[in-house]
C-alpha cells in the first residue's frame, strides 16, 4: 500500500500541466480545500495564487522559478519513469474524491494514460475536468442530475456490464467491451443512475454535473467507490 503524502477528509483538488484556465482552478477551488500540483500543473496553481500542499513528479517540467514558490518541505520528487506524474500524484493522494484539471486537451496518448490511471487506481476516486465535460471511473453507483438531452458516454476499458435508468438507449443485460461493444453518444431523458459490476468503464457526462456528482462520492458506503486494487468486484450488476 503507497503511503500518502496528502490526507484528506475533503475534496482535493490536482494540477496537471495540460490544458487548463483560471477559470477551471476556480471550480477546483470553489469544491476542494487542499490542492496538489503533478509537476509542471505547479505553475497554473502558484499563478492562479493557490497555495499548494504537495508538488508530485519527477520535477522534469516543473521550472526552477515555480519550484522557489514552494516550500521545500512541500516538494516531493519520484524518480521512477515506471508511471506518468498524474499516476505519481493520485497514488500519493488519500481522499473521498479528487478533482483533477490540467489532464484532459492536449496530446491524446497523455489522455489515454490518464485513463488508463484511473482503472489502474479504483480506490482512488478521481474526477477529471476538461472544457465541456467530465471523465471518470464509473463508480458501483451513481446518479448523475442530467436533463433531457444530456449526452452520457460509456467507454469500457475491459469487459463490464452494468445497469442504468434515464438513458434514451438502456444498458441492462449489454455486455460491454472496448473491442466488441462500447456506449458512446447515449442520451439522458431526465436524471440519470447507473450501476457497473467491475471498474473497468469511463463515464463521460456534462460539466455542469460536477458539484453534484463531487458530493455524491462524499457519501460514504460501498456504491460509492471500488475497493484497493479491485479486489472484490460484484458479480452481477446492482438493480
Amino acid at each position: 500500500m503507497t503511503s500518502p503524502i496528502v490526507h484528506s477528509s475533503d475534496p482535493v483538488g490536482l494540477f496537471g500541466g495540460g490544458e487548463a484556465t483560471f477559470a477551471d482552478v476556480a471550480e477546483v477551488r470553489a469544491l476542494a480545500s487542499r490542492f496538489v500540483a503533478a509537476d509542471g500543473g505547479a505553475a497554473l496553481a502558484v499563478q492562479a495564487g493557490l497555495s499548494l500542499d504537495a508538488v508530485i513528479g519527477d520535477f522534469d517540467s516543473i521550472s526552477a522559478e515555480i519550484l522557489a514558490q514552494i516550500p521545500s518541505a512541500r516538494q516531493h520528487p519520484i524518480a521512477e519513469q515506471d508511471s506518468t506524474d498524474f499516476d505519481k500524484a493520485l497514488r500519493h493522494i488519500l481522499a473521498p474524491v479528487v478533482v483533477a484539471v490540467g489532464f484532459l486537451g492536449g496530446r491524446v496518448d497523455h489522455q489515454l494514460g490518464c485513463l488508463s490511471v484511473l482503472a489502474r487506481h479504483p480506490d482512488r476516486v478521481c474526477i477529471l475536468l476538461g472544457p465541456y465535460e467530465i471523465v471518470m471511473l464509473c463508480p458501483p453507483r451513481l446518479d448523475l442530475r442530467t436533463e433531457l438531452g444530456d449526452v452520457v458516454s460509456l467507454v469500457p476499458l475491459a469487459p463490464v456490464q452494468g445497469t442504468s435508468t434515464g438513458l434514451r438507449w438502456q444498458i441492462d443485460g449489454l455486455h460491454f467491451d472496448p473491442i466488441e461493444r462500447i456506449g458512446t453518444s447515449n442520451e439522458a431523458v431526465g436524471p440519470v443512475t447507473l450501476t457497473m459490476n467491475a471498474p473497468s468503464m469511463i463515464l463521460i457526462a456534462p460539466r455542469r454535473c460536477l458539484g453534484a456528482v463531487t458530493q455524491a462520492l462524499l457519501q460514504p458506503g460501498p456504491d460509492a467507490r471500488w475497493p484497493a486494487r479491485a479486489e472484490r468486484y460484484r458479480a452481477q450488476p446492482q438493480s
